[in-house]
């Protein structure tokens, strides 16, 4: 009996790194090599959607500055930048240059684009991650209570929270939480990324990288990070609230769904205790569905980023794309919309490799 259990022991030992070898096999590689490939198209269709709506109502410098300008000058200008020339042209050099990493210059403050995305897209990143963080922390406990507490008042509390996080526009519950939290309260901050003291100290870095948290933590200033962390507080709640009520609601319904799956009854059956099946059998089996969702929800994130920056001027790329979009300024909309794509598109891709790794339905 004993030999017949050793002689078991290595067949065991040697089919889990078999198992483990066959996810990252040939077919694996070429799954991620067609996904990633996938970005090319995909970029390019937006590319070629978004350059030609922006130019549906007219040539860029006629719809930024038509009313400023005599017509002799609106002219000078439309020909001087080729906006008089066939849009097939017109398309073609604007390939040429995004091959080259020139997406143009600004027609209302005469930037070129590039910088203009360099400088504000560490902002909405930083407040892209804050939020992310915000909707994870909340989505996942309270879907988990939520789960563990089903059809009780529990449970009808929370999944009544998810509602209202999701179907509240994302600049109201940002004029709510300023409201309450710093006009009534006078404990946070209403808006901006950080105080003028502040500003005034992250001047002094060498090398700044944009990201106030992490400029906070080179300066060594506990103060300043407190600062910028007191700043970052509602607009990373306003946002990630909004994306919270879709992940409680996953997260209720995928651990449900596991908990009374087979192999859980199994366990039960045993007398294993319902903690240590919420815990260790039923949480980690459910939160391949939410990895799977979080792709699609940076795109949410993106796009609630124009309004919360907006609503608590936080200059990031959102606040200035509603600045570009006031101005008619289509040549930095464009930039700004290309760099979203490209993102929501990077991100996708990273899902599908993680959901591929650790997500044994998949197939390749």
């Amino acid at each position: 009996m004993s030999q017949a259990a050793t002689a078991e022991e290595p067949a065991v030992s040697q089919a889990a790194p078999k198992a483990h070898r066959n996810r990252l096999s040939a077919g694996f590689f070429k799954f991620v090599l067609g996904r990633f490939l996938l970005i090319i198209p995909t970029v390019f269709i937006l590319v070629t959607i978004v350059f030609f709506v922006m130019r549906a109502t007219g040539d860029p410098i006629s719809a930024a500055m038509g009313g400023r300008l005599t017509p002799e000058e609106l002219q000078r200008r439309i020909h001087a930048a080729g906006y008089d020339r066939p849009l097939v042209v017109q398309y073609g050099e604007y390939l040429g240059g995004l091959l080259h990493g020139d997406l143009g210059t600004t027609l209302t403050d005469n930037q070129p684009v590039i910088q203009i995305l360099v400088r504000y897209g560490a902002a909405t990143l930083e407040l892209a991650i804050l939020a992310l963080v915000v909707a994870l922390i909340v989505g996942i406990g309270l879907g988990r209570v939520a789960a563990r507490h089903r059809d009780h008042a529990t449970d009808a509390g929370v999944r009544l929270f998810a509602i209202l996080c999701y179907a509240t526009p994302v600049f109201f519950l940002g004029l709510v939480l300023k409201l309450v939290f710093s006009v009534a309260l006078g404990w946070l901050p209403s808006s901006g990324r950080s105080s003028l003291a502040s500003e005034m100290q992250f001047s002094r870095l060498v090398s700044p990288t944009g990201l106030y948290i992490v400029d906070a933590l080179q300066l060594g200033d506990t103060q300043v990070l407190g600062d910028v962390l007191m700043h970052a507080v509602l607009p990373a709640l306003a946002l990630g609230l909004l994306t919270a009520g879709v992940f409680i609601r996953l997260v209720r319904t995928n651990v449900i769904s596991t908990y009374n799956a087979g192999y859980i009854e199994a366990a039960r059956s045993r007398g294993v205790g319902e903690k240590r099946l919420m815990g260790k059998h039923a949480w980690r089996p459910a939160l391949i569905p939410i990895i799977t969702v979080m792709g699609m929800q940076i795109a949410l994130l993106l796009a609630g980023a124009v309004l919360t920056e907006t609503t608590f001027e936080w200059k990031g790329l959102g606040f200035m794309l509603s600045n570009y979009l006031k101005a008619r300024d289509f040549v930095a909309v464009q930039g700004i919309v290309i760099l979203i794509a490209v993102i929501v598109s990077v991100v996708n891709f990273i899902v599908d490799v993680i959901s591929a790794l650790i997500d044994p339905r998949v197939r390749y």
